[in-house]
């Protein structure tokens, strides 16, 4: 069963989450919070595998409280919620360690298959919608490579741009005829050499660096 928290501060898009969610036989709702601070403590208390956070809330925001959490020796993993596409809020999110965003109006089947990639650990969503979120900031000076992507074998590096530009496993593994399984190996390794959580880390940590 994957545990979830729902954080808004609008008590029926709370509700219309909360069924919708609550529908599904592998999906629990755990808790529930109307601001950042209360998210906090609600979270803490219920150990959820999975947060819904929205990013505009009164006390506290979300990214603030995205923040504090994502301190906590094993925090959830947090998918931040946004009536913006593209949202700037969203991206300061993802660089302090969100899995990634969702738009308010989402399609609930789209929502439903967000909580349980991010459960999974893939952190897939949206990887393309967080590459075009981060090329608009592009233009920014890119910091130095660190060392660690040096330790990436060539193999590796070819593995990481195609990540970087957002396709999937099953994208990379057509274009560079290899099995998923194959490509599935190669991006963990990856993560675990350049210390990243996740795929959206990932495009986030190219961009950074001027690898893309």
């Amino acid at each position: 069963m994957i545990r979830v928290v729902l954080v808004d501060d609008q008590a029926l898009f709370r509700a219309g989450i909360r069924m919708l969610v609550g529908s599904q036989p592998d999906l629990e709702v755990v808790g529930e919070a109307a601001d950042g601070r209360e998210a906090i403590d609600v979270v803490r208390a219920t150990n959820p595998d999975v947060v819904l956070m929205d990013i505009r809330m009164p006390v506290m925001d979300g990214l603030t409280a995205t923040a504090e959490l994502l301190g906590d020796p094993a925090p959830p993993r947090i998918v931040m919620l946004t009536t913006f596409d593209l949202d700037e809020a969203a991206a300061r999110a993802i660089r302090q360690g969100a899995s990634g965003f969702l738009l308010k109006d989402a399609d609930p089947e789209f929502l439903l298959a967000a909580i349980r990639t991010v459960h999974a650990g893939s952190a897939v969503i949206a990887a393309s919608a967080t590459r075009e979120l981060f090329a608009q900031a592009a233009g920014a000076a890119a910091r130095p490579v660190p060392p660690s992507y040096g330790d990436l074998t060539e193999r590796e590096k070819e593995i990481f741009a195609l990540a970087a530009r957002g396709l999937s496993n099953s994208e990379i593994a057509a274009r560079e005829y290899l099995s998923e399984a194959t490509v599935k190996t190669h991006i963990s390794r990856i993560l675990t050499k350049l210390a990243l959580r996740d795929r959206v880390q990932l495009v986030v940590f190219a961009f950074d660096h001027g690898l893309v």
